[in-house]
């Protein structure tokens, strides 16, 4: 099994959220106490994948209902303590895509993001954090997708600028989603 802590020790940030990020990711490591599961309700690791087409032209999102969003794939650990497979079993989740593929076993990007109260299955969830690591997938644009009904309302391949506009979160719009883009080109270079 993948160690985070070490993959998270390895990475380099690219920018002054990603450094700040990743030493508050390692210090909430450091404390203990259960990261990989919803019962803590202060803070959890998620994983995302920033899944391309085999041309690197195109990004797969998901239409979010909770957020309601165009948003990248992505979920909870739930116990799991291997990132990359939480990513690779969320974008098949999410998308019904069956065969996707990681560029890198590599973080590509790591970010602790917020996450407001809101209602999901019918049961109050209180604001907390998302201690997310993200990572480059590629899949053939050709398979069939499928929204996942209780999670999204449609899943679509977006251009990669229009990928970024199609989001309806400012944080993500601006921060989130250009620097996986850049990501995604230098991976290709």
């Amino acid at each position: 099994m993948k160690d985070i802590r070490q993959e998270i020790e390895a990475y380099i940030p690219c920018n002054e959220q990603e450094a700040q990020d990743k030493m508050t990711m390692l210090a909430w490591m450091d404390r203990g106490g259960d990261l990989y599961t919803r019962e803590n309700r202060t803070a959890h690791f998620t994983a995302s994948a920033w899944v391309a087409d085999l041309n690197h032209a195109h990004v797969l999102l998901a239409y979010h209902n909770i957020y309601q969003s165009w948003s990248w794939l992505g979920g909870h650990a739930d116990g799991d303590h291997d990132l990359l497979h939480v990513a690779m079993k969320e974008v098949s989740e999410e998308s019904g895509l069956t065969e996707v593929r990681p560029l890198s076993e590599k973080i590509a990007s790591i970010e602790i993001l917020t996450v407001d109260g809101h209602q999901k299955h019918g049961a109050y969830v209180s604001s907390h954090l998302h201690m997310n690591v993200t990572y480059l997938m590629e899949a053939d644009s050709s398979q069939p997708i499928r929204c996942k009904e209780d999670e999204n309302s449609s899943v679509a391949w977006f251009g990669l600028e229009e990928a970024v506009e199609k989001s309806s979160e400012p944080w993500f719009r601006e921060h989130i989603y250009p620097k996986l883009n850049q990501r995604l080109k230098e991976f290709t270079k």
